[in-house]
């Protein structure tokens, strides 16, 4: 029962979008056959040198008498003479023919051998120079590169950034079956990916995002391409590739980062992107835990991915006062959001002017006077959220020894500062390649479990606190699985006539294939019918043909239901309590087909 959501598939759908035919005619006119053009423009000398040298031992023998067998005066001709250097200057060595040769002749071939293993020899050191040449290498790279997107024949998402984002992501899309193409101005990067353990081969560009062309090459204008991904840590790339991808595929969904609301702005613009700012993300989440803690554990978790462990429930103090230091992007989009939330802030940042909000301390963090001035003594919460590593670990550090009942919150922008953090054990740690990974997996993953999030946090943090204790008690603390599933024809066949007489029931359909008695550890998160959401149905929720169902279980589980729902004989038995055998030869022999 595969969960994910194809935007396009064109191979049920051979209309192929205008846009990608003309986009594709123009890829393959401007690529041309750039490795056999380098070629020939590397090896011109050598080979005009080989051809020269050739062609003046070739006249030389023509033009030199020689001797027929019986002594008579004879001269070679243009096709013997092209045959005999043909073999000699190869070092085969056949003999002289079609007579033996004179003085003159011996000595001119003998000048001849020496001047054409100069030109071989010029030949094969210019051409191991070029297989060295870093042009070359790049061209046949980017030919084979070409060739494998041009062969993919499933539907693929297109990465432009592999960076920690990128690499997160990737894993989590390829765990789900999901086919990626990469771009990475880092070669490094690229080179990676032959290493890293993915299911299936991941090609990848090492270029400019920025260049139309590096897209087309990357597969922009293949009819496979469902969707675009602009990762990267430039918001000037990503707006890039967004206009890119709107303006020659406008038909397909692009998901671009920016820590910019001007860039996030100027991205909306172009279509309708779906951008993620991770700053902008994280005061959400902040606000969200500060005034319903469980809805923000149980979306953290389920945005996490399968194999997460449930996180622990934050309680972030809800009155008081708060101090940021550092008040770039970050600082500022988090002061917005806790002042949204009735809290006061004293921001420090040694780069903000005097005067301009009256919140605001100018001044080194790290400094002790700085901190006296901030009066964290007497605050209740404390971010250190510069971007800088061992800035944000040692204030975090000072404001402990100063406030050692703060609640602290910081962010970690290097993955090779993660134990470091890890050690410090932060309250709240923002990721901001996590956020935006997380964030871009729950939508891509099914657009299920995307209305699900959306939608969880209007019903209260006391039904959140319900749905973690379902989930726990029927899955454990790690995050099983997560999958969709349609009550149709196709995906459930064995339901059709159970689903028409009105009383079918989730908990009826949730039970074991061996004993009906038992029910499955499966949760249903969601069940969407004509466009409306149930989010957490109980078991008495009567099913209808066409519903939607998102469901988490472990994956023995899932299983289990596939049996009941594609197997006639296993459902009839979870369903209606009747053993029938599985073969149809066998039911009519035991009159058990009723």
């Amino acid at each position: 029962m595969p969960g994910s959501k194809r935007w396009w598939l064109p191979g049920r759908d051979e209309r192929r979008p205008r846009e990608a035919r003309r986009w594709t005619r123009i890829a393959v006119a401007v690529q041309g056959p750039p490795t056999v053009f380098l070629i020939l423009r590397r090896m011109r000398a050598p080979l005009i040198v080989l051809i020269t040298i050739f062609a003046v031992s070739v006249l030389g023998l023509t033009l030199i008498p020689g001797q027929d067998d019986a002594g008579q005066p004879e001269r070679m001709g243009f096709f013997d003479a092209f045959y005999f250097m043909s073999y000699t200057a190869t070092t085969i060595g056949y003999g002289e023919i079609p007579h033996a040769f004179t003085g003159a002749q011996r000595l001119w071939v003998t000048a001849t051998i020496y001047l054409t293993v100069i030109g071989w020899a010029y030949a094969i050191g210019s051409l191991l120079t070029l297989l060295q040449d870093r042009a070359f290498r790049q061209a046949l790279a980017l030919q084979r590169f070409t060739r494998t997107v041009a062969r993919l024949r499933e539907p693929f998402l297109l990465i432009a950034g592999y960076g920690q984002t990128g690499r997160l992501l990737g894993r989590e899309l390829d765990a789900l079956g999901r086919r990626l193409v990469v771009i990475d101005t880092d070669a490094e990067r690229v080179d990676a990916l032959d290493i890293d353990a993915y299911r299936s081969d991941v090609p990848g560009l090492a270029g400019d995002a920025r260049n139309p062309q590096t897209m087309e090459h990357a597969g922009l204008g293949h009819p496979y391409c469902e969707g675009v991904l602009a990762l990267t840590d430039d918001d000037e790339v990503n707006l890039a590739v967004t206009m890119t991808a709107a303006l020659v595929r406008p038909e397909l969904p692009v998901i671009a980062r920016t820590v910019s609301p001007a860039v996030e702005h100027r991205m909306a613009a172009f279509g309708s992107p779906t951008v993620v700012n991770p700053f902008d993300r994280y005061g959400d989440h902040l606000r969200l835990a500060l005034r319903a803690p469980a809805s923000y554990q149980l979306m953290a978790w389920l945005e996490s991915g399968p194999g997460a462990e449930l996180p622990e429930r934050a309680q972030p103090p809800r009155a008081g006062r708060w101090v940021l230091c550092g008040y770039g992007r970050f600082g500022r989009e988090l002061a917005e959001d806790l002042h949204a939330e009735g809290l006061t802030v004293t921001a420090i940042d040694i780069r903000a002017e005097a005067g301009s909000d009256p919140w605001v301390v100018v001044g080194d963090g790290s400094e002790p006077h700085v901190m006296a001035t901030a009066d964290l003594a007497h605050a209740v919460g404390f971010v250190a959220g510069t971007d800088n590593d061992t800035t944000n670990l040692s204030l975090v550090a000072a404001a402990r020894h100063i406030n050692p009942g703060l609640f602290v919150a910081t962010r970690q922008n290097r993955p090779e500062t993660a134990p470091l953090f890890a050690a410090m054990q932060v309250d709240s740690l923002l990721v901001p390649a996590e956020v935006v990974a997380h964030e871009i997996y729950a939508q891509l993953s099914t657009p299920l479990l995307w209305r699900f999030l959306r939608e969880m946090p209007a019903l209260g943090d006391e039904w959140a606190r319900t749905m973690v204790e379902r989930l726990q008690q029927h899955c454990g603390r790690r995050l099983p699985g997560l999958w969709r599933t349609t009550l149709d024809a196709s995906e459930t066949p064995a339901l059709s006539r159970w689903l028409r007489d009105g009383r079918a029931t989730l908990g009826g359909l949730l039970r074991h294939p061996d004993d009906r008695e038992q029910r499955l550890d499966i949760v249903a998160l969601l069940i969407l019918r004509d466009g409306q959401a149930t989010l957490g149905p109980d078991d008495d929720y009567v099913l209808r043909a066409g519903d939607q169902l998102l469901l988490a279980g472990q994956p023995w589980e899932q299983r289990a239901l596939l049996d009941t729902v594609t197997i006639d004989s296993v459902s009839r038995y979870v369903l209606y309590g009747h053993r029938v055998p599985a073969s149809w030869i066998w039911r009519r022999l035991t009159r058990s087909d009723g």
